[in-house]
């Protein structure tokens, strides 16, 4: 498992000047096209969203009053704290900052190649073989079982299915620990 404190990622500001994206990582590293990617966004108004064609996003709210985001068409979804909004990459995005600036989880896979779930966990998180994941801790401690110091809130770790170790649990150590744990599957 790769580790990571969202601090501690470098900030890349958006080309529309709406934000800036901290990316946890895009496999296969160093690959022209990724097959997933994690990143934590801070968006600092609203304004159109890029567009990933072939890709499917789901986005997490961490911290802000909501975003809706909407797209010609119909589309027309608000993303609430802790709950993961999943959406095809293709549309044409704009996005409503419902009180002001927010952070959210983002989690892109290439359609046809992967599939990610993101949910909101408590219990223990078992990696799955040949399975890659993102554990994000939002609250309380938790341990990777590696005799490492624990995870607190905005670290977490990451890794892809060929990351040796497959079973070894990601495990609450607190009462309030709640965390988002995407399970990103390979296709084909």
């Amino acid at each position: 498992m790769h580790r990571f404190d969202v601090e501690t990622l470098t900030a890349g500001r958006w080309r529309n000047g709406g934000g800036a994206t901290r990316e946890i990582v895009s496999w296969p590293v160093g690959a022209g096209e990724f097959r997933w990617r994690a990143s934590v966004a801070d968006i600092d108004r609203g304004g159109p969203f890029s567009a990933f064609p072939g890709v499917d996003r789901t986005l997490t709210l961490l911290t802000g009053d909501g975003v809706r985001l909407t797209a010609p068409g119909g589309f027309d979804r608000t993303a609430r704290a802790e709950e993961p909004l999943p959406f095809p990459g293709d549309l044409e995005l704009t996005a409503e900052l419902l009180g002001g600036a927010c952070r959210v989880l983002n989690i892109m896979v290439r359609r046809g190649r992967a599939v990610a779930r993101v949910e909101r966990v408590t219990g223990p998180v078992v990696r799955a073989v040949g399975r890659a994941g993102v554990f994000h801790v939002l609250r309380g401690r938790w341990s990777t079982g590696a005799g490492e110091s624990p995870l607190a809130a905005g670290q977490g770790v990451w890794w892809d299915g060929d990351d040796e170790a497959p079973g070894r649990a990601v495990t609450p150590l607190s009462p309030d620990a709640a965390a988002l744990w995407a399970d990103v599957v390979p296709v084909g």
